[in-house]
C-alpha cells in the first residue's frame, strides 16, 4: 500500500471543518501544528507594528494514495482555498516509506478495493 502526505496550511477557524471534511472523504486521522504564520503574495498589514493577520494551522494527513486526491479537493473546497487570496493552501506529497500504520492498513484496504 502507498501514501500520499498531505499538508494544509489553514486559517485556524476552519481548522475543525477542515479535518471533518477531510476523514468524511476517507482520511483516517491527522496531526495539528498549532500557530504558523506565513506570507503570500502581499506583505502582511500593519497597525503601529502590530501584524494584522490570522493564525493559521498546519494539518498533517497521511492518506492512501488512491483516497488522496478526493481528499485534496474536499479541503480545498471546505478551507474556501481557490475564493479568495490568503485563505490557505494544500499540497500532497509522496510518501517513500510509512511505520506505525499496519493498524490502518486492514480497514484502509478495503475501502481502496471498493473504489476501484
Amino acid at each position: 500500500m502507498h501514501f500520499k502526505l498531505i499538508i494544509a496550511l489553514v486559517q485556524d477557524e476552519k481548522t475543525d471543518k477542515v479535518m471533518a471534511a477531510a476523514r468524511e472523504a476517507g482520511a483516517t486521522g491527522a496531526t495539528v501544528i498549532k500557530d504558523a504564520r506565513g506570507e503570500g503574495l502581499k506583505e502582511a498589514k500593519t497597525f503601529f507594528g502590530l501584524t494584522l493577520e490570522t493564525q493559521r494551522d498546519v494539518i498533517l494527513f497521511l492518506v492512501e494514495e488512491h483516497l488522496s486526491r478526493p481528499i485534496l479537493e474536499t479541503i480545498a473546497e471546505v478551507g474556501e482555498f481557490e475564493c479568495r487570496p490568503g485563505t490557505g493552501i494544500a499540497i500532497q506529497l509522496d510518501v517513500e516509506d510509512a511505520v506505525g500504520v499496519s493498524h490502518q492498513i486492514q480497514s484502509l484496504t478495503r475501502v481502496v478495493e471498493e473504489e476501484i
